[in-house]
């Protein structure tokens, strides 16, 4: 079971609730150590010396940060030290907003906020009047001497707390190589109203424990199997050509093996028509034909 990794409270004007931090998310990524092909033996990572060759004592280790090529200032310990922000075991609410003004880029890691006993009547009087607002709750807190902004939300009748990176993370789309122009790209009302069917066929409820990572359970079973003593060949992968395809044609292409899948799954089938029965007119003002 997770175990709590902060505790404190929230501070929510003069109330208090007393509150433990648990990790919403359990990572389940395949980690290796490095050994040494020939004996088998884990190989250790050094701190070396580029110059001399020998290896640097942890004590004459230094952090420095790089003003330019070969140019650094140096940090101690104390000196960042007096810098961390003030040991506080509060998680103090600033403002609530509106769930749909967050965009999704701004969260980074989620945490469940379970409640001391003695607050539980106090942090159910939150989930219930956040709830009943449909308001999310931005906070500041310090966990481990770094400050963080954070979102709380109410999620199935719990408190929810996503850190959250700050705005000026965030990269702009304007610095991406190839996100410019787009607003030039001249399309036809054909083929917004296809991809448009397109979209429709394929729209289905969310239901996230049908994705599964297929490349983490693939490695799983490769180490099962090796360490049964099976002998693994490994076929050359062939050559892969990019075609150059007529878009409608795509288009029309994916559409007919949408409906092909539906005809397959007669209760997605039916989902599906209910959906169209309920679904506003496509639009018919649409851009030029695409080039």
């Amino acid at each position: 079971m997770p175990r709590a990794i902060w505790s404190g409270s929230i501070s929510f004007g003069l109330v208090n609730i007393p509150v433990k931090l648990y990790s919403a998310v359990s990572r389940k990524s395949v980690r290796f150590n490095i050994l040494d092909a020939d004996t088998g033996t884990r190989v250790k990572q050094r701190r070396v010396n580029p110059d001399t060759g020998e290896e640097v004592p942890y004590s004459q280790q230094v952090k420095g940060y790089e003003l330019g090529e070969g140019r650094y200032v140096t940090l101690s310990d104390e000196e960042l030290a007096s810098l961390d922000p003030l040991a506080s075991r509060t998680i103090d609410l600033q403002e609530f907003v509106l769930q749909s003004e967050i965009d999704p880029v701004f969260y980074d890691s989620a945490y469940y906020l379970a409640p001391d006993p003695v607050a539980k009547k106090a942090y159910a009087l939150l989930v219930q009047a956040m709830g009943d607002a449909g308001r999310v709750g931005i906070a500041r807190f310090v966990m481990r001497t770094k400050a963080y902004i954070a979102a709380m939300r109410v999620r199935d009748g719990k408190l929810m707390l996503s850190t959250m990176v700050y705005a000026d993370e965030i990269n702009a789309a304007d610095t991406i190589d190839g996100l410019d122009d787009l607003e030039d790209i001249e399309l036809s009302e054909a083929e917004v109203a296809m991809a448009e069917q397109l979209i429709e066929s394929l729209s289905q409820p969310f239901e996230p424990e049908k994705y599964e990572d297929n490349y983490r359970n693939q490695i799983l079973e490769l180490i099962d199997r090796k360490a049964a003593g099976e002998e693994i060949v490994i076929s050359a992968a062939g050559p892969t050509e990019e075609k150059v395809v007529d878009l409608m044609a795509a288009l029309e292409a994916s559409v007919a093996a949408a409906k092909d899948a539906r005809k397959r799954h007669p209760a997605a089938g039916d989902a599906a028509v209910k959906g169209r029965a309920t679904k506003k007119p496509a639009k018919k003002a649409a851009k030029k034909k695409a080039s």
